[in-house]
């Protein structure tokens, strides 16, 4: 792709390092920020920048936040004897879409992957630990993608915590299994949510 402009190029090899842009969808992009005002254009640039600057994870779930503590911590109205605990904060954002759902969250940061190098030292596992001992946790909600690496987390967070006598339970299998949790439509989340199993009834069925 041949730029007459390097301002323009140099524009299009920012956008096209984003996932899912190649240099042609980047170049539509900043070819409609030359047709908006530079105003505009200055107010958008400015809020991504005040967006990375400013952002911060919650000293609770580690779900993004604009302070402290996430706006779903900071609620009294959520149920705070529940904490569904997810990969990322894409499934936060999947899970809240579907207004079936008012407990806490707790942001894993990942799954485990060994052949990836992901251990449990490199997941928010020790932190939700401290959560279910300190608090007043009652249930942990296991909704993480349905993958050979989800399941293998949700056992190993089952182990670690089987000495609290907490109440375990996952999402029903509405969702099909290597699926992506992010993806899954609104309706069928929440059907998976609501649901849910108790773990050992889980491991019974996967270990047929």
């Amino acid at each position: 792709m041949i730029f007459s402009s390097k301002l323009i190029e140099d524009a299009v090899q920012e956008f096209s390092k984003l996932p899912g842009i190649g240099k042609k969808t980047a170049l539509r992009m900043v070819l409609q920020l030359l047709r908006m005002d530079k105003q505009e254009v200055d107010s958008f640039t400015g809020a991504v920048s005040r967006m990375r600057h400013g952002i911060q994870f919650c000293a609770d779930c580690h779900n993004v936040s604009d302070g402290v503590k996430c706006d779903i911590c900071a609620n009294p109205g959520r149920n705070r004897s529940q904490v569904c605990v997810v990969e990322t904060i894409r499934d936060v954002i999947a899970i809240e879409s579907t207004q079936q759902y008012s407990g806490l969250y707790h942001v894993l940061g990942g799954i485990l992957s060994p052949l990836d190098g992901i251990g449990p030292d490199q997941l928010n596992i020790t932190t939700l630990q401290s959560r279910v001992k300190d608090t007043g946790v009652t249930e942990l909600i296991m909704a993480l993608s349905p993958t050979i690496e989800g399941d293998t987390t949700v056992y190993y967070i089952a182990r670690q915590l089987a000495p609290f006598k907490i109440n375990i339970t996952t999402i029903a299998r509405g969702i099909a299994f290597g699926g992506e949790l992010e993806y899954a439509d609104e309706m069928t989340l929440a059907r998976s949510i609501a649901k849910r199993l108790p773990i050992e009834n889980y491991v019974t069925v996967q270990g047929k």
